[in-house]
């Protein structure tokens, strides 16, 4: 028995026994692409202002809703994170090469990762805007919690394994001599990633981050110390919320709060020891005051010794209120000339505090999916 095939970019008769079967082949493609997107994803997200251990968190919270959620991410919700990342990236490849295998499995390489991009656009719009905020999950806070193109990343990080397919098809020791090359190559320049983003990252928790490549130094070091302050006076509240709120959600949504900006401040201290070389600079009074959406004193004491019943709204407005400054403070350092990374962290913050404005609200379904969109692209709440 032959199978047809167009290995060769044209019809050839291959013999059945050379080749495996698409569903084996796609389950260890599978393995390998999720894989490699875990590592690459948890390598890379310090350089784009991004604290890892809090998006596995968030990812975890997907299936495992509130009780994923704490002000220090746990090893058990970073590890559900990411067992469900790679079941979620695991799966999208058994679709690719097997459910569609009639039409994918006998490409070769090129064609595979010309398809393979498209397909992580397609897959990561596709989790972002329906299977996670609406159907099967109906959990809104993936959606307005992180940006789109943090799962775009991710999800093409998965893709550039898919060239590997085009050996694994093959039985073992049937691969013609150029899938067998392309696949070492492949394979080669995979792990060169792999270890340029470790050293990188080695180099990071010793301080020292790539240069700082931004065209306006001083306006870049007034936003990093003022999102600083701003954050570490949210800390302070979100704090009291995932301590004294009533409402169970709320408690969780608090937590998470402390965790994101808590990991977001370590990410602005360790960029400014790199780029900067000098001890970061309190906010001056004049300064805070100046802030957009930073509390006096009477407004935090008005939180912490709110009554037990009126706990919960007094906190929601303050919180939301100190969001909204956040949001103005971000938006300002998106459209800046400032260093791309910290302009993409920006973007990141501007999208994440107004979606915990719209959390707060318990806002969900399509409602909280066009309040996600509207919030990748501009300040919507001030």
């Amino acid at each position: 028995m032959q199978l047809e095939g167009t290995f060769d970019g044209r019809a050839a008769a291959v013999p059945a026994h050379q080749l495996r079967s698409r569903w084996i082949a796609a389950a260890e493609l599978g393995l390998i692409s999720s894989t490699f997107s875990t590592i690459v994803s948890q390598l890379f997200a310090a350089r784009i202002g991004r604290d890892a251990w809090v998006d596995w968190m968030t990812v975890a919270a997907i299936p495992a809703r509130d009780w994923a959620l704490s002000a220090e991410p746990s090893w058990s919700a970073v590890l559900a994170g990411i067992a469900f990342h790679q079941w979620a990236d695991f799966s999208w490849a058994m679709v690719f090469f097997g459910v569609l295998g009639r039409w994918t499995a006998q490409l070769r390489p090129l064609a595979i990762l010309l398809l393979a991009l498209l397909w992580a656009a397609f897959s990561s719009a596709t989790e972002w805007l329906l299977l996670v905020p609406l159907l099967p999950f109906w959990q809104p806070l993936f959606t307005l919690q992180q940006p789109y193109w943090i799962a775009l990343l991710v999800h093409g990080a998965s893709a550039l394994m898919y060239p590997l397919f085009a050996w694994l098809r093959w039985a073992p020791g049937c691969a013609p001599k150029r899938d067998l090359r392309v696949a070492k190559v492949w394979a080669a320049v995979s792990a060169a990633v792999i270890l340029v983003l470790g050293g990188i990252a080695l180099l990071s928790v010793v301080g020292r981050e790539l240069p700082w490549m931004g065209q306006d130094r001083d306006a870049g070091q007034a936003y990093i110390r003022h999102m600083t302050t701003h954050h570490a006076q949210g800390i302070e509240l979100a704090s009291l919320g995932a301590e004294r709120a009533r409402d169970p959600h709320l408690r969780a949504l608090a937590a998470l709060m402390v965790a994101s900006q808590s990991g977001e401040n370590r990410i602005f201290e360790s960029w400014w020891q790199s780029w900067f070389k000098t001890p970061m600079p309190d906010c001056t009074a004049d300064e805070r005051a100046a802030m957009p959406g930073y509390l006096t004193p009477m407004q935090i004491q008005q939180v912490r010794t709110a009554a037990p019943e009126q706990f919960d709204a007094q906190f929601t407005a303050m919180m939301t209120l100190h969001h909204k400054g956040a949001v103005k403070m971000a938006d300002l350092a998106w459209r800046s000339p400032a260093d791309f990374r910290l302009r993409i962290m920006a973007h990141a913050i501007r999208h994440e505090q107004q979606g915990q404005i719209a959390l707060m609200q318990r806002m969900e379904g399509t409602a909280a999916v066009a309040t996600a969109l509207r919030n990748m692209f501009t300040d919507n709440v001030n």
